[in-house]
C-alpha cells in the first residue's frame, strides 16, 4: 500500500496537470491581488477599528481581555508592536483578575511575538522565565510550537552553519517532545511528522502527508496559506521546481488577500523567480515583501531580505541598463531603415503618381462605359418588357382598322352612303384617349416613382397629383422627355398639340420648378427607377 501511494505521489504532477500555462495565470492573479493590496490592508484595519470600538463600551475586565485577545489576534500577523502593547495590556488585566492561566497565555503570545519580530533575547527570557515541567498538557503543546518557531527563525537570521548546526538539533529534540504530546491521528501529529521526514530526507513521504492536510484546508484562510507554503518547501527540498512555485504563488496570493503582513511566501517566491530569470517580478515581489516586513516591524525578516534584495536590484538595474543599450542601438539602426525607407518611398510615391493618375484616367472611362451600360441596360428593359406590349396595341388598332375596312364595304355593297359618310367623318378622339391611357399605364408600371420624384424638384405648393394612374398633359411630356423622346415636334405629333402649345407647357412647368428652368430637364431624364 504505501508503495501505491509512493507512486501516486509520483506522478501527482501530471494527474494535475499543473502546467507552466496555469503557473502564468496564477502569477497573473497574484499580480492583480498585489495591486490591490492597499485595500485588503484597509480591510483589516476595519476589522480592528469595529474591534476598538466594541472595547470602548465594555467596562468589565473579562469582557476587555476577550476584546483585547480578538484584536491580538488581528495584529498578530499584521502589526508586531501593537500585538505587543495589546497583549501588554492583557498582562496587566490577567493580574487584575488573578488569572494564571491568563497570565501564561500571554506569555506565550509575547514570546512569539519577539521571536516573529526577531527580538530573540526578550523570547528566550520569557521562555525561561515559564516552567515547562509545570505547565498543563496543552500549554506545554503551545510551548513547543513556540519553541519550534524561535530556533526556524534563529537559524534564518543568524545564516551561520556554526551556530545553526546547534539550534537544528535543538529544534529537532523539542519537535520530538512535541509529537509525543500529540495525538498519533490528529493533523497537527501529522505535520510534525511530516516535518520530521523532511528534515530526515524523506520528501516523497513528507509531501503524501502534506497534500492530504492542504487538501482539507478552506481556501483564502491563514490555515491554507500555511498549508500551501509547507507543500511548496517539501517540493523545493525534492527539486519540483514546477510544484514549489505553484504552490508558493498559491501562499503568497492568500497572504495578500488576508492582509498578512508577516509573511514569507512573497520573498521566497521573489528568490525562486528570480533563480528562474523572472527578474522583473523577483524585483517587484521582494519589493513588497520589504514593505510587507517594514510595515510588521519584522527585524530578523528585514535581515533576511537585507541579504537577498541587494542581488536581486543589481540583477534588475543591470537588465534595465543592458535594455537601455540595446534601445540605444535599436533606434540607430532603425534611424538607418527610416532613411532607407524614406528613399524607397519617395520613389515609391513617385510611381503611386502615375498610376494613381492612370488609374483615375481608367476610372473616368469606367464611369461613361458604366453610365452607357446602365442606360442600355435601361432600353434593353423597354424593349423586353414592353415591345411586346405595344406590338399587341398594333396588332389591336389593324383588327379595328380591318374591321373597319370591312364595315365600309359592306356598307358600299349596300349602297349605304351616307352612314359611310358619317361614320367616316366621326372624330377619333376615343382611340387618342385609349392611347393615352395605354401610354400612361406602360409608362407609369416602368417609371412607379416619376410623380413623386418630380414633384420633389417642384415648389411644395405646385405638386401633381394622379388619379386612376393617369398622367395630366404636363406629365405626359416630361415622361416623353424621361423616355429620350425630346424633340418638340414628335411630341407635338404625339399628343396632337401643337409645337407651340407644348412650348408653353414646358414653359409654365419650368417656371414653377426649384432648380431653375436651364437645369430641369436634365434633371427630369435622371428621375424614375425602373421596377
Amino acid at each position: 500500500m504505501k508503495k501505491i501511494i509512493s507512486i501516486a505521489f509520483l506522478l501527482f504532477p501530471f494527474l494535475c496537470l499543473y502546467s507552466s500555462n496555469q503557473t502564468d495565470s496564477l502569477l497573473r492573479i497574484l499580480d492583480k491581488t498585489i495591486a490591490n493590496r492597499v485595500e485588503y490592508t484597509q480591510k483589516k484595519e476595519l476589522r480592528i477599528k469595529e474591534l476598538k470600538q466594541r472595547k470602548q463600551v465594555v467596562k468589565k475586565l473579562d469582557e476587555l481581555y476577550q476584546i483585547n485577545r480578538e484584536i491580538i489576534s488581528q495584529y498578530q500577523s499584521f502589526v508586531c508592536d501593537s500585538a505587543e502593547r495589546y497583549i501588554h495590556e492583557n498582562l496587566k488585566l490577567a493580574e487584575k483578575l488573578h488569572n494564571n492561566e491568563y497570565i501564561l497565555e500571554n506569555k506565550l503570545q509575547l514570546s512569539l511575538i519577539y521571536s516573529l519580530s526577531g527580538l530573540f533575547i526578550p523570547a528566550t527570557e520569557i521562555m525561561n522565565s515559564i516552567d515547562y515541567d509545570k505547565l498543563p498538557e496543552h500549554y506545554k503543546v503551545w510551548y513547543c510550537w513556540n519553541s519550534i518557531r524561535y530556533y526556524e527563525n534563529l537559524i534564518k537570521y543568524t545564516d551561520d552553519t556554526e551556530f545553526s548546526n546547534n539550534y537544528i538539533q535543538t529544534k529537532d529534540a523539542v519537535r520530538d517532545t512535541l509529537m509525543s504530546l500529540l495525538y498519533t491521528e490528529t493533523d497537527e501529529y501529522r505535520k510534525e511528522r511530516a516535518f520530521r521526514l523532511q528534515d530526515a530526507g524523506h520528501y516523497a513521504e513528507a509531501g503524501e502527508i502534506l497534500l492530504p492536510i492542504y487538501q482539507k484546508q478552506t481556501p483564502q484562510t491563514h490555515e491554507y496559506a500555511m498549508a500551501a507554503m509547507s507543500l511548496a518547501k517539501v517540493y523545493k527540498l525534492a527539486g519540483d521546481s514546477e510544484k514549489e512555485e505553484y504552490y508558493l504563488i498559491l501562499a503568497a496570493i492568500t497572504d495578500v488577500q488576508l492582509a498578512v503582513k508577516e509573511n514569507e511566501s512573497l520573498l521566497s517566491l521573489a528568490i525562486k523567480l528570480y533563480e528562474a530569470g523572472d527578474i522583473n517580478r523577483a524585483y517587484s515581489y521582494i519589493k513588497v515583501a520589504l514593505d510587507d516586513a517594514i510595515f510588521y516591524n519584522a527585524r530578523f525578516r528585514n535581515a533576511v531580505i537585507a541579504r537577498v534584495q541587494p542581488i536581486i536590484e543589481n540583477t534588475y538595474l543591470y537588465k534595465i541598463e543592458q535594455q537601455q543599450q540595446n534601445l540605444r542601438l535599436y533606434a540607430i539602426l532603425i534611424s538607418l531603415c527610416v532613411i532607407a525607407l524614406a528613399i524607397i518611398l519617395y520613389f515609391y510615391y513617385r510611381q503611386v503618381k502615375k498610376v494613381s493618375k492612370a488609374r483615375k484616367e481608367l476610372r473616368a472611362v469606367n464611369d461613361k462605359l458604366i453610365t452607357l451600360n446602365k442606360k442600355l441596360d435601361e432600353a434593353n428593359l423597354i424593349k423586353e418588357k414592353y415591345i411586346g406590349y405595344f406590338m399587341n396595341q398594333c396588332s389591336v388598332y389593324i383588327n379595328k382598322l380591318d374591321e373597319y375596312r370591312k364595315n365600309v364595304n359592306r356598307k358600299i355593297k349596300t349602297g349605304q352612303i351616307d352612314d359611310l359618310y358619317k361614320s367616316s367623318s366621326r372624330a377619333m378622339e376615343k382611340e387618342v384617349e385609349e392611347l393615352y391611357a395605354n401610354f400612361d399605364h406602360a409608362f407609369l408600371k416602368l417609371y412607379p416613382n416619376f410623380v413623386s420624384e418630380f414633384n420633389s424638384l417642384l415648389k411644395p405648393e405646385e405638386y401633381y397629383k394622379t388619379e386612376n394612374d393617369r398622367l395630366n398633359t404636363e406629365l405626359r411630356i416630361f415622361a416623353l422627355i424621361r423616355l429620350g423622346i425630346t424633340d418638340v415636334s414628335q411630341i407635338a405629333i404625339f399628343l396632337h398639340y401643337s409645337m407651340q402649345t407644348i412650348y408653353n407647357y414646358k414653359s409654365k412647368v419650368k417656371g414653377k420648378s426649384l432648380t431653375g428652368s436651364d437645369l430641369f430637364e436634365e434633371e427630369v431624364k435622371k428621375l424614375g427607377s425602373i421596377s
